[in-house]
């Protein structure tokens, strides 16, 4: 019998606590070994659910620990490639929360250091997991709505009345575009095997140095794209991919049973209409999984350093656009 990985975290987030070390410890051939934080009052709620967890009071002690196989990093954005690297030098594979970096050139050392060490390191990218985007994919693959003509995206939620919240600090990394933008730039490119030849349009709106609405359009070779994501707006999100025979909508895109039902909605060359629900499926545990599928050496991670890379530089494209980051 296979022996589990032992995964070890950075950080009492509150995302690791009610997201991904549930996952790790409800993951097949997985075990949730130990915690790195300075307040115990923060690990009671991960010992409680891991009996037995080994408990830090700091990030390198877990990483020189000998019982911990991967690592996972959901430290403020602008430390990521930071501990990625050195959980990969103390010889832990490694899985970082999005987004990697803040500018795409910021991740070509951690992607150095995963080829330099072999072991695995990749971005906690959890909606290609899910079978709802492998389904869009093959849909658009094996041209179920003819000629893809232009994809729309949006991602919001609101966050105004935390004005501590990491994502409203510019110097931690906040912002929509880092947060969300990842979501809807990143499953663009994913499902339709396509970069984006220029940011055709770009209007953003700034507080305190962090964009909180964003509306970007973009040119793909054979169409267009458009996405809204803000951290001031009503709770929504959608994607919908529209071609000259049919069109695909994903309901719940993102945060799949979470905001609601995994569902996909089209309409084909028949020229009916389909639909296609999922339930009872945690992404968070199907990447966890697949991680330790990649560890193992059965199937290749489906969202690569490379991958994340390229989202960010569509963020850097769009910033760009809009004229810059204004200073933190």
């Amino acid at each position: 019998m296979t022996d589990p990985i032992r995964w070890g975290v950075l950080g009492a987030s509150s995302f690791a606590r009610n997201d991904m070390a549930p996952a790790i410890h409800m993951a097949r051939g997985h075990v949730l070994a130990a915690l790195a934080t300075r307040s115990p009052e923060k690990a009671a709620p991960f010992a409680e659910r891991a009996p037995g967890l080994r408990v830090h009071d700091d990030y390198d002690a877990l990483l020189a620990d000998p019982e911990v196989d991967a690592v996972y990093v959901p430290l403020p954005h602008t430390l990521h490639v930071q501990w990625g690297i050195r959980a990969l030098e103390a010889g832990k594979h490694v899985l970082v929360e999005k987004p990697i970096a803040m500018a795409e050139v910021d991740i070509a050392p951690l992607i150095a250091a995963r080829d330099r060490t072999g072991l695995q390191a990749a971005e906690a990218y959890m909606i290609v997991h899910h079978p709802q985007w492998a389904f869009v994919r093959d849909l658009l693959d094996g041209g179920e709505i003819g000629r893809l003509g232009h994809v729309g995206g949006v991602f919001t939620y609101d966050n105004s009345g935390d004005p501590g919240n990491i994502r409203n600090m510019a110097a931690t990394g906040g912002g929509a575009l880092p947060d969300i933008g990842v979501y809807t730039y990143g499953s663009t490119r994913w499902a339709t095997r396509s970069e984006p030849d220029a940011i055709t349009h770009a209007d953003i709106d700034w507080e305190d140095g962090c964009d909180v609405l964003a509306r970007v359009s973009a040119r793909f070779p054979g169409f267009s794209a458009h996405w809204v994501n803000s951290m001031r707006l009503l709770p929504e999100q959608v994607m919908l991919f529209h071609g000259d025979a049919g069109l695909i909508r994903l309901t719940a895109p993102f945060n799949a049973a979470r905001f609601g039902s995994a569902r996909v909605a089209w309409r084909g060359r028949d020229g009916i209409a389909h639909e296609r629900s999922w339930h009872g499926v945690d992404q968070y545990v199907l990447q966890v999984e697949a991680f330790g599928a990649a560890i193992r050496g059965e199937a290749p991670f489906a969202w690569t350093l490379e991958d994340a890379a390229g989202t960010q530089r569509v963020i850097d494209m769009a910033y760009a656009a809009a004229g810059g980051r204004p200073p933190a």
